[in-house]
């Protein structure tokens, strides 16, 4: 067993971040506990394996712990028997969402960073997961819940606890912060006898953590190696767009919030090389892209344009939108990527479409989503006006409305694997799973809609009939199987788009060096469509025949052109 040394290059790197955020006095400091954390929890002895981060077998499922339960068994137990069962060479890694014990948001209040919550399974059962799949977790560090006990030991004024949150005077003005919510921003708690204002950026129950104190994020990596230590071969770093306040601001992606992304990046680099850190920045596309920096942040960020624009263009068979962000959306730096997805857990994020879509054109969406059965919710802006901040509705339902509502949806699946990037799949879209609104009537929380729990046997039973969410399971899984025997989907691959007309939505993919091109096209609309290849998609205008990847149809001969069924998507290949 032996140490890594510490790079002095990244050292010194490290100590300018620190600098940067608490002054030179204590950057020393900082170098110095940094130094004590490598090898913490083991991670960083032993010879460092930093394996390849993605390939085009690459794909994660996202799930909570407890979306499949059965009676007397713990959800992990239960997940992971599924998973086995199900996903072997489907998925190479599970998001599981929070699964620590927690007071509300449905696990992102957490109540203790380093325990498993019970009513799940332990971390036995976690490790078990991970000896079959990757793992990601979430690293939720702008808030904790109000029942944890870090905030208690606040409130009696325990060190280092009394200084981990964020104390306002309530004459302060706070007009310029950027939210995602409608709530207040200041909490009241009593502490010493007298009441104190507190940041909460999300809830009443979620305190903000003052990162303005190095005691707090030496906290979050030592939580951070814990992690690693448990299988994490993803963190996810949740809500990291508002880590760091300065009133006066916008408290949104400051730069003292880049040079914590940078920091962590910088640490696994070097004890840790092989983690992937992706950041959730639920904002327009350059500002979310903006967590890559210069390939030294971020390995990876989320598409968040991607689900409301897919969206938006399968609802109007217009994929002219899609297409004209698409030409410049996959540009990342070397070594990083994103994960393009269409559903999570949270609903559809809308802010990422500012400037994508006319606003007459967003304004319909919005109507359409609410004749679907699906909810707004809204953001506060600095001005005190309210405006739609995401969908809430599960994306099998949002592309319903007439009987093409299967194939609609498995054409919006079938382009987000595609995409250059590494594809995220949510649970309830593998399983076509409808809107959940008595889990909305019963919870209060119009999130619920999109959240349901399946027993297990329900489960069984509707993924073994003739229903859109049987065909839709099975197909999307044979779908993610064939792209992961193409190189071409590799997520540092190429990728060109091509304007081919309204209806159409095309993109090339190519294998890194430029091999095994894969031309992808999907007709978003209503009616068949005819699609001359010669002369329109130079890789398949010669005449040698090619091959739709997902149907196994081939196409020969000069001239040659296809015929697209509505919502139909073809890999083809020569």
């Amino acid at each position: 067993m032996f140490i890594k040394p510490l790079s002095n290059e990244i050292l010194e790197r490290m100590r300018r971040h620190f600098n940067r955020l608490y002054g030179p006095a204590r950057a020393a400091q900082c170098i110095q506990r940094l130094a004590a954390l490598t090898g913490r929890y083991g991670v960083g002895y032993g010879p460092l394996k930093a394996r390849p981060l993605w390939d085009e077998k690459t794909a994660v499922l996202i799930t909570y712990a407890d979306t499949i339960q059965c009676e007397d068994e713990l959800p992990l137990v239960t997940l992971t028997q599924f998973a086995k069962t199900h996903f072997d060479g489907v998925f190479s890694a599970i998001h599981l969402l929070p699964f620590f014990p927690w007071s509300s948001d449905d696990g992102f209040s957490v109540t203790d960073y380093r325990q498993v919550d019970p009513a799940y399974g332990n971390w036995q059962h976690i490790r078990d997961l991970g000896r079959e799949f990757d793992l990601m977790f979430d690293l939720v560090l702008n808030h904790i819940s109000r029942k944890s006990d870090w905030f208690k030991n606040y409130i009696t004024g325990i060190a280092p606890y009394r200084d981990y949150f964020i104390e306002i005077d309530p004459g302060t003005d706070l007009s310029a912060v950027v939210r995602p919510r409608s709530l207040p921003l200041l909490t009241t708690a009593r502490r010493d006898g007298t009441e104190k204002q507190l940041w909460t950026t999300f809830s009443e129950d979620q305190m903000d953590l003052n990162f303005g104190n190095p005691d707090v994020l030496f906290e979050f990596l030592d939580i951070l190696l814990f992690y690693i230590s448990t299988g994490a071969k993803i963190i996810r770093l949740d809500a990291i767009a508002y880590l760091w306040k300065q009133p006066g601001t916008a408290c949104i992606h400051l730069e003292q919030t880049h040079v914590i992304v940078r920091l962590m990046r910088d640490l696994l680099d070097m004890i840790a090389p092989g983690i992937i850190l992706l950041t959730e920045t639920n904002v327009p596309h350059e500002e979310n892209i903006s967590y890559l920096g210069q390939g030294d942040e971020a390995h990876m960020v989320y598409q968040f344009s991607l689900p409301p624009l897919l969206l938006h263009a399968l609802t109007t068979d217009n994929a002219t939108f899609l297409t004209d962000w698409a030409k410049t959306a996959s540009d990342c730096p070397a070594g990083c990527t994103t994960l393009n997805f269409t559903a999570s857990h949270d609903g559809i994020g809308v802010r990422p479409l500012a400037g994508l879509i006319p606003d007459g054109e967003f304004d319909a969406l919005i109507k359409k989503i609410k004749k679907l059965g699906g909810h707004i919710s809204s953001k506060r802006n600095a001005d005190g006006t309210e405006s739609p901040y995401e969908l809430n509705i599960t994306y099998f339902d949002a592309l319903g409305g007439d009987d093409l509502q299967t194939d609609r949806f498995l054409c919006s699946q079938t382009v987000m694997l595609a995409l250059k990037g590494v594809p995220g799949v949510y649970f309830h879209s593998l399983t076509a799973t409808p809107n959940h609104s008595d889990g909305v009537k019963a919870t209060g929380r119009v999130r619920s809609i999109n959240r349901k729990k399946w027993n297990i046997e329900d489960l069984r039973k509707t993924l073994g009939g003739r229903g859109p969410a049987a065909r839709i399971f099975n197909e999307y899984r044979r779908r993610i199987k064939i792209r992961a025997q193409h190189a071409a989907f590799h997520p540092d691959g190429a990728q060109r788009v091509i304007d081919l007309g309204n209806d159409l939505f095309v993109f090339i993919r190519t294998a890194p060096g430029g091999a095994e091109p894969v031309t992808c096209i999907s007709n978003f609309s209503k009616d068949r469509k005819k699609v001359q290849l010669e002369g329109r998609i130079p890789e398949l205008s010669s005449t040698a025949p090619c091959i739709d990847l997902l149907s196994g149809t081939r196409f020969s001969g000069a001239g040659k052109q296809i015929t697209l069924d509505p919502c139909q998507t073809v890999w083809l290949t020569s």
